[in-house]
């Protein structure tokens, strides 16, 4: 999806590899059987820092704290170009409004430690610990945009 997004917005004709997962994707990109790939930094950037692989751009809106050197698509010549991979906590419906709150709070306590921090920051990871209605809303526009890419490219499930 992130491929395909990228494809549509700098108008390039791309064909996608699918792959079950960054390791087999990293090896042919190493390997040469596929010029570039979408992954994660904390699996590839291994590769980067060895010589192995080449970063052209993260695809968040702002740079990694990380790795300030390596410009975002926009400023690789994407505008407006944003595609960031993101998990989230979630509860059956019905779940208490102070049971939920609670775990939230103890979520956003634990990401502030510092072994938290500094593991996701090796990670390429913001954590956000976001209110469950600030988390609703951000689904509501993530899904609005992906379901875009998905007519627009015709992806059906599998």
């Amino acid at each position: 999806m992130t491929a395909e997004i990228f494809r549509m917005m700098a108008g390039v004709d791309i064909v996608h590899v699918p792959y079950k997962g960054s390791g087999q994707a990293m090896t042919d990109l190493i390997g040469g059987q596929v010029p570039m790939a979408f992954d994660q930094i904390a699996s590839s950037w291994p590769q980067v820092e060895a010589g192995k692989l080449r970063a052209l751009a993260v695809t968040s809106a702002k740079r990694f704290a990380s790795v300030p050197s390596l410009p975002t698509m926009a400023e690789a010549g994407v505008a407006g170009y944003e595609a960031v991979s993101w998990n989230g906590l979630s509860a059956p419906a019905g779940t208490p409004r102070e049971i939920v709150s609670r775990i939230q709070s103890e979520v956003a306590r634990v990401v502030q430690l510092p072994d938290v921090r500094e593991r996701f920051y090796r990670d390429g990871i913001e954590a956000v610990a976001s209110t469950p209605d600030e988390f609703a809303a951000h689904i509501r526009v993530e899904r609005a945009k992906w379901e875009k890419v998905v007519q627009a490219a015709g992806i059906k499930p599998q």
